[in-house]
């Protein structure tokens, strides 16, 4: 189903992608294969002021934070949302703005779909595109696109 808008739900374990247009909701939920973990840390060079980095061991990544981004999973979800144009990220925690650097990195049609990332506890699919059509109704008139009135 082509679409105009999409939103999309996520944290490290699983993300519901929802596109809709005004009459239709297509969604798909895609889980993650990683057995990774997140776990307590310092970003950047606060984490040297601790003893802890790249030398230091854990599950650190040499740039700072932590090392469990799934790139494969944000890959996938990327995949999922190709040919939409306006993107809504959400989510509880920090994968969604991993979400949003991997796209910068690798998937950058889609980063450029990305208008905003907003934090969501765990609404359920229909609560979400309810927030969407609404967010995406301010958006689409704050730029001036008369075709989504």
């Amino acid at each position: 189903m082509p679409t105009f808008h999409a939103v999309v739900w996520m944290d490290r374990r699983e993300a519901h992608v929802l596109m809709f247009d005004r009459e239709h909701v297509e969604s798909e939920s895609i889980k993650s294969r990683s057995h990774h973990k997140a776990t307590g840390g310092h970003v950047g060079s606060h984490q040297l002021m601790h003893g802890r980095g790249p030398a230091a061991g854990g599950s650190h990544s040499p740039e700072g934070g932590h090392d469990s981004a799934d790139e494969n999973f944000y890959h996938e979800v990327a995949q999922a949302l190709q040919g939409v144009r306006e993107i809504l990220v959400a989510g509880p925690a920090q994968a969604k703005d991993e979400f949003r650097a991997h796209c910068q990195r690798h998937d950058k049609d889609i980063a450029s779909a990305i208008v905003d990332v907003v934090s969501a506890d765990h609404p359920s699919d229909r609560q979400l595109v309810a927030m969407a059509r609404q967010y995406f109704l301010k958006h689409d008139l704050n730029a001036g696109d008369p075709t989504q009135r």
